[in-house]
């Protein structure tokens, strides 16, 4: 049985736990000082088969979601399946949770458990909006940062912290309105923050444009057929040494085939998807990949599930890898929310997208 894409691992019988060495003394048992490290029912993992032939075996991938309005808790999941069955990476993906119930919220801004499991991952996947989480959290996320390790940002994630005027967290300056660093991680490490809706929300719709700058990089193989339902977002100017592989052309309706809006919202059109490199203070570089699209529906494009798989293997060192990989088809039934504020499914824990 492909135990990944059947079972979290948190759903493990405890003789199986055992057998795998995954007993009390295992480091997800953690300290005393953070409960949340030992529980696995507040994440899911994905693991290949041993058969499994995927250039992406050995290596770890942690998908962090937590968003109000585009749906990443339910996109996330499916990529993570994705990844780690027709690609071979093992995959953690983290949720917003109600600490109270245990059940994904992602209304609450404050707590996305399992953060630590940053500490062993080869790539980190955000969909992230608006967070304020605390400390005790963030030190992974920035000490992942520090590393130079690769990160692919997903639509919000340009404004994934936001932190009120009267924070003591030593990392507000993430926020994503930070003057101390100007526009926060978005901008600093992703290239923008949050600027505007360029397209009308909820009436025009995206249509992927290969740059034909680079229309033969690796990256954008297989991507000719990029479309989703989100409208195009703002982006401002990027930094220097920003390749932009992809534009987003705003669409008069939200179908694929809606024609093109006429006027200033094309000419030019925004960035959609880019590659930069942000350099930190001690010296070392952090490959990331970027777009604005992101919410669960555009993700039933296969063109931009082909993007992120390419930017997967891209930023793993797998590029010889693309071309071989011919599947990114979602694993089991994918039938994703509408985005939309207060959409989300209630009631819902992470064994739920097992």
């Amino acid at each position: 049985m492909y135990q990944t894409n059947q079972v979290c691992r948190c759903m493990r019988p405890l003789f199986l736990l055992v057998a795998t060495g995954l007993t009390t003394s295992s480091p997800l048992a953690g300290n005393p000082q953070e409960p949340d490290r030992a529980n696995e029912a507040l994440w899911c993992t994905w693991q290949p088969e041993p058969s499994n032939q995927g250039a992406g075996v050995g290596k770890t991938i942690v998908l962090i979601s937590g968003d109000e309005e585009y749906r990443s808790e339910e996109a996330l999941p499916m990529l993570g399946k994705l990844l780690s069955e027709r690609l071979g990476y093992t995959c953690h993906c983290l949720f917003a949770i109600d600490p109270e119930s245990g059940v994904i919220n992602p209304k609450n801004q404050n707590n996305i458990p399992g953060m630590h499991l940053l500490e062993q991952a080869d790539l980190l996947v955000l969909g992230l909006r608006f967070r304020n989480l605390p400390d005790d959290q963030m030190k992974y996320f920035d000490n992942y940062l520090t590393t130079g390790k690769p990160i692919i940002g997903l639509r919000t994630s340009t404004h994934a912290f936001n932190y009120p005027g009267d924070s003591t967290s030593v990392y507000a300056h993430f926020g994503f309105n930070s003057q101390k660093w100007e526009g926060g991680f978005g901008r600093q490490v992703l290239g923008e923050t949050w600027v505007s809706h360029h397209g009308n929300h909820g009436s025009q719709s995206t249509r992927g444009v290969i740059n034909v700058e680079h229309a033969k990089h690796v990256l954008v193989t297989g991507a000719d057929d990029v479309w989703g339902p989100t409208d195009v977002y703002g982006v401002g100017a990027l930094s220097e040494g920003t390749t932009v592989l992809l534009y987003g052309q705003v669409l008069e309706g939200m179908e694929f085939d809606s024609p093109p809006a006429e006027g200033q919202q094309n000419e030019p059109m925004m960035p959609l998807v880019w590659i930069r490199e942000y350099k930190n203070e001690n010296g070392n570089i952090t490959p990331v990949f970027c777009t604005t699209m992101g919410a669960a529906t555009d993700f039933e494009s296969a063109g931009l599930r082909r993007l992120i798989v390419n930017a997967a293997l891209y930023l793993t060192d797998l590029e010889s890898a693309i071309e071989e990989v011919t599947n990114v088809d979602p694993v089991g039934e994918y039938d994703p929310t509408n985005f939309g504020f207060d959409k989300f499914r209630p009631g819902l824990k992470p064994l739920d997208y097992q």
